[in-house]
Parts: C-alpha cells; structure tokens; sequence
C-alpha cells in the first residue's frame, strides 16, 4: 500500500460506496468476465451505475457510454477494471471529468496509476479487496 494515501483503506472504502452514481470503466457485455460482474455488482446494491465502454451501446440492460466525458450527468466515483497502463489514462481522464473517487479492481491497479491518482488528490482504493467482497455480489441476479 502506498504511503501516500490518508486515512485507513476502510475509511477510503466507505466513502467511495457514499458517492450517489458509480462508473465501471471496462464494462463488459460478457456475463463471464469481470467488468460485467462488477456492474451488476453495482445493480444488485441499488446504485445508480454507468458502464463505460466505448465498443457497446448497452450493458446489462443499461445504456454505456464511450468514455467518462460522454456521461450524461456528473458522476464522482469511479470502478476501474482495465489493464493497468490503461487504467493510468482512466485516472486522467477520470480526473479532467470531475470523479473524485477511484476503485483500481485487483489486476487494474499500478503504482503510476496510484500515484497519479494521488498525485491529483483523488481517493484511492487500490492493492486490497475488490468491490464484490465489499459489497456482496450474487452470480444470478
């Protein structure tokens, strides 16, 4: 864990899940893969949720979006699921669209990511459980 991130992962953690709208950047349409699981993660804990993935029209029954900057709404809090060089352009990006909340999911997350992150005074939640452990998750539902 990076020195560098304030209060403990539990405080970070609760204040991501007290953001009022969600984005999964790597949502996927693919019920197998991870960026599905974490936003239907999102739906079965009643967030509002947008999926981010500029090669879909819909997810999960929920219209996606190209990128964070395409959001119809402003949205501050942010699930990652990309490889990590990727994921450092999403904290960017993320950063320019006004989230001030990041969850790098295990196998998104790098130290440059991290750091940027930091960096632009984002809270970070890196390096330790993935949102399903946190939130609860069920396969059907």
């Amino acid at each position: 864990m990076s020195a560098l991130r304030t209060g403990s992962e539990s405080d970070r953690i609760q204040t991501f899940l007290a953001s009022n709208s969600f984005a999964v950047v790597g949502a996927s349409r693919d019920r197998s893969k991870y960026g599905n699981k974490v936003l239907r993660c999102c739906q079965q804990n009643g967030k509002q949720v947008f999926p981010i993935n500029p090669r879909a029209t819909e997810v999960e029954g929920l219209r996606a979006y190209a990128s964070l900057a395409t959001l119809p709404t402003p949205v501050q809090a942010i699930s990652v699921i990309t490889p990590p060089t990727a994921t450092e352009q999403v904290v960017r990006q993320a950063h320019v669209a006004g989230f001030k909340h990041v969850w790098m999911q295990p196998g998104a997350e790098s130290e440059e990511a991290i750091r940027i992150a930091e960096s632009l005074g984002m809270n970070v939640i890196a390096g330790g459980p993935c949102i399903f452990v946190v939130m609860g998750y069920r396969e059907h539902g």
